[in-house]
């Protein structure tokens, strides 16, 4: 168990030193940031292409490629984020959703899991995107998708790993 000081808690982070003790006994204060997790969701239509989003972000220092995604917000469950984002972002709703896994984005300081998911079967709507989300929204061909992962056109952790996991099965 650790004790927590608060340093700072925003809407999507919150910062804290945590004094805790290790397997090896050494007692020592943490900087921690407690996240609420959030989806990625790798969206396939029946031409095998993949949507992505060309988003900016400041953060970043620019434009990405990214997977539609977003943060959990409480009580939704993984996948109703994953549908929620899919909705707002890209414009779209999907009849069929498989689990890919999920994976700690920076373990060494942040308790973020991502979950991934891949949707099919999808249809159009409206988007409903959050002043900040300056987003293009793209088809990609899957095996197209996957170079830019070789070659750096993709860098986001949660686009590279959702692709990469979708591969697996079996796009």
């Amino acid at each position: 168990m650790s004790k927590r000081k608060s340093i700072y808690k925003g809407e999507v982070v919150d910062l804290g030193l945590e004094s805790v003790t290790l397997p090896n006994r050494q007692t020592m204060q943490l900087e921690v940031v407690r996240h609420p997790g959030g989806s990625a969701v790798v969206a396939l239509d029946p031409d095998q292409r993949v949507c992505l989003l060309r988003q900016y972000r400041h953060a970043a220092g620019g434009w990405l490629w990214e997977l539609p995604a977003g943060k959990i917000d409480a009580p939704e469950s993984p996948q109703h984020t994953a549908q929620r984002e899919l909705q707002e972002e890209a414009g779209l709703i999907a009849a069929d959703w498989r689990m890919l896994g999920s994976f700690l984005s920076t373990p060494g300081f942040c308790d973020e899991r991502i979950y991934l998911y891949q949707a099919r079967e999808l249809t159009t709507t409206r988007t409903s995107r959050h002043p900040h989300e300056i987003i293009e929204v793209h088809w990609i061909e899957f095996q197209q998708a996957l170079e830019w992962i070789q070659n750096g056109e993709i860098v986001d952790g949660k686009t590279m790993l959702g692709l990469l996991m979708s591969q697996q099965e079996g796009v």
